[in-house]
């Protein structure tokens, strides 16, 4: 069965990114909608690089998919942070185990959102704080974490990492493992 993954994107969220992570699911065969929750499809990020998504975020089923993805950029989260919607469909993710994966600022919904209580992670070094704050137990030197269903990672050059690390837990390591060799990384 094909896995699929949503990446959600909002003006100002980091190009490097949001564009990383989908470049390698979609290499590993996972099926990626890039959804937007602006009132356009159309996306500016964060260095003025035009993004148009595939979809709306009132357009699809959150059934459908099987992780969400945050990217960071500091505006883009603070809007994916303002999206109620979203939120309670991270809220629900996490209650039925399903993927939840954050990069950068982002991992500081989930915290917000007290998933990261107990739990190891890490986010950009300039959000370690409020990732402590809100109880995680904070990673600061590895590029990416995966504790359980939740995936954080450091910042845009991570962002290899991060999109590696959702390979591995939708297809497994040997799959990531094939990938990070093909892209030479």
């Amino acid at each position: 069965m094909t896995k699929k993954a949503a990446l959600f994107i909002a003006d100002g969220s980091e190009e490097v990114e949001a564009i990383t992570p989908v470049d390698l699911l979609r290499r590993a065969k996972i099926e990626v909608d890039v959804v937007s929750i602006m009132p356009s499809l159309d996306i500016t990020a964060s260095r003025g690089v035009l993004i148009t998504a595939d979809k709306h975020i009132g357009d699809i089923d959150f059934g459908d998919y099987d992780i969400l993805i945050l990217p960071g950029g500091v505006k883009g989260t603070n809007y994916l942070n303002s999206c109620e919607l979203l939120k309670e469909k991270i809220v629900k993710f996490n209650e039925q185990g399903k993927g939840i994966a954050a990069i950068c600022a982002a991992p500081t919904v989930f915290s917000g959102l007290g998933l990261l209580k107990g739990k190891n992670a890490t986010c950009n070094p300039g959000f370690w704080d409020q990732l402590k704050d809100g109880g995680a137990i904070l990673d600061e030197n590895s590029k990416a974490v995966t504790c359980g269903n939740i995936i954080t990672s450091q910042a845009m050059g991570t962002s290899v990492d991060f999109g590696l690390a959702i390979v591995a837990y939708l297809c497994g390591e040997e799959a990531a493992s094939e990938l990070k060799a093909n892209i030479r990384f």
